[in-house]
């Protein structure tokens, strides 16, 4: 694999120079509303008024719809556990959004989208009028049977008050103690990442002491991201700790006994009829990931659990829905699930809005021969090693879908402190790009 970590960290600003802004508009007065102010909704809401600002001849209002005060970023929150982060670094208001942007910022909740106009209803405002909707409102999860207190139980898997509580039960974990984890069915969001977390909780525990297990229940077939390197770390690292489950899905949890239940699959993801119980001083499980009810009852996912979307501009592709685009975890593009993704996805979805307003065109060879978006990211292994991955897909014409591009899935030949110290140079970037 030629492609070197270097190629990463240049990522993030190629691809906001690959994205085509049309050079020639004529005067227009667009209103696009985003819901939802993470990695997708911020970025798309900032360059939508960036690339529109450098044309005077298009009039872009821009309004973003966010419940909370500020993003907390679940890229790095792992390193909350460990303690080498706080979640006040991770957290990221939308200032810059207002004041060096000009979005008009909403802090409320959309309660619904209307199917009869082009409408959305805010808890607090009511109806707010769009040209252009853009729902960016990442992940929900399923129930699980007995998993009914977060206060107990915390999947930590959006970041904030949850990833705190996760330290911190770490921290607690009685001498000797078992620590358990769940994966859910892909596809889920950042599909490195609960690896990522059973080698960090490894490590924490392993400097503790001998005794410590962290056993790993994963409703896949295998690991799912990086894989040589995360096999080689359970093996290595960890051998002696971590205990690594494939095809085992959870389907139940007691809260009050710490016992997790689950169903062995077979390779092909079937339930065998096979059950399991498992104790855990704590327990780590995170759900099955699905859109957000909100999109769920507007009709947004068709019945499915992600919204049907075209490519090109991330405009839902069903014909009830003229104006609205979805973006980052809620799509169903098929491509990974993550704030990277969803920041390139964004960029996309931007100049396809900003053509839209104006009269141009979407479907220029130009425009379709240069769709590309990445994902990539750096995980570390240890308190002072990481590793990285990277991906990158292209429209593909014939298929109308985002594919691979060959030769371009790639991951680190080892884990190694230059690339820890890499991993907040990217990390660093991304924030920057998406929300400063």
């Amino acid at each position: 694999m030629s492609l070197k970590r270097r190629t990463i960290l240049q990522m993030i600003p190629a691809v906001a120079a690959m994205s085509i802004a049309p050079a020639l508009r004529s005067q227009a007065s667009h209103h696009v509303v985003v819901v939802g102010g993470g990695f997708a909704g911020a970025t798309v809401a900032k360059y939508i008024k960036m690339w529109s600002a450098a044309d005077p001849r298009v009039n872009m209002r821009v309004t973003l719809v966010e419940p909370r005060v500020a993003h907390v970023s679940c890229i790095m929150s792992n390193l909350v556990l460990n303690g080498q982060l706080k979640i006040r670094d991770l957290s990221f208001d939308y200032a810059a959004l207002q004041g060096k942007y000009g979005v008009e910022v909403l802090q409320d909740r959309v309660q619904r989208i209307s199917k009869d106009g082009p409408e959305i209803k805010l808890k607090n405002r009511g109806w707010l009028a769009y040209d252009s909707l853009v729902v960016a409102t990442g992940i929900a999860f399923d129930p699980i049977e007995g998993l009914d207190d977060p206060r107990k139980t915390p999947h930590a898997w959006i970041a904030g008050g949850q990833t705190n509580l996760l330290r911190n039960q770490i921290r607690d974990i009685p001498e000797r103690g078992t620590f358990v984890m769940s994966i859910p069915d892909k596809p889920y969001r950042c599909p490195p990442g609960p690896y990522e977390r059973a080698c960090l909780v490894a490590d924490i525990l392993q400097r503790r002491g001998s005794g410590y297990r962290v056993i790993v229940l994963d409703a896949n077939n295998g690991i799912q991201a990086e894989k040589e390197t995360f096999t080689r770390a359970f093996s290595e690292l960890y051998g002696d700790i971590i205990d690594y489950r494939p095809l085992q899905r959870v389907v139940g949890v007691d809260q009050n006994s710490n016992y997790v239940h689950t169903k062995i699959l077979t390779a092909d993801g079937q339930e065998t009829g096979g059950e399991d119980a498992v104790y855990g001083d704590v327990l780590n499980i995170i759900p099955r990931h699905g859109a957000p009810r909100l999109l769920v009852n507007s009709g947004l996912t068709d019945g499915g659990r992600w919204a049907p979307v075209d490519p090109t501009t991330y405009g839902s592709s069903l014909d009830r829905f003229p104006g609205v685009y979805v973006i980052g975890d809620s799509q169903a593009t098929g491509q990974p699930k993550s704030g990277h993704m969803a920041n390139a996805q964004a960029k996309i979805c931007a100049d396809a809005i900003l053509r839209r307003a104006a009269g141009d065109s979407l479907d220029s060879d130009e425009r379709l021969d240069n769709l590309t978006t990445n994902s990539a990211c750096f995980s570390p292994i240890n308190a002072s090693e990481a590793s990285w991955l990277t991906a990158v897909f292209r429209y593909n014409r014939d298929t109308g879908n985002m594919g691979l591009v060959p030769g371009s899935l790639g991951e680190a030949h080892n884990w190694n402190s230059e690339n820890y110290r890499d991993m907040f140079s990217w990390s660093e970037n991304l924030f920057a790009d998406t929300f400063k």
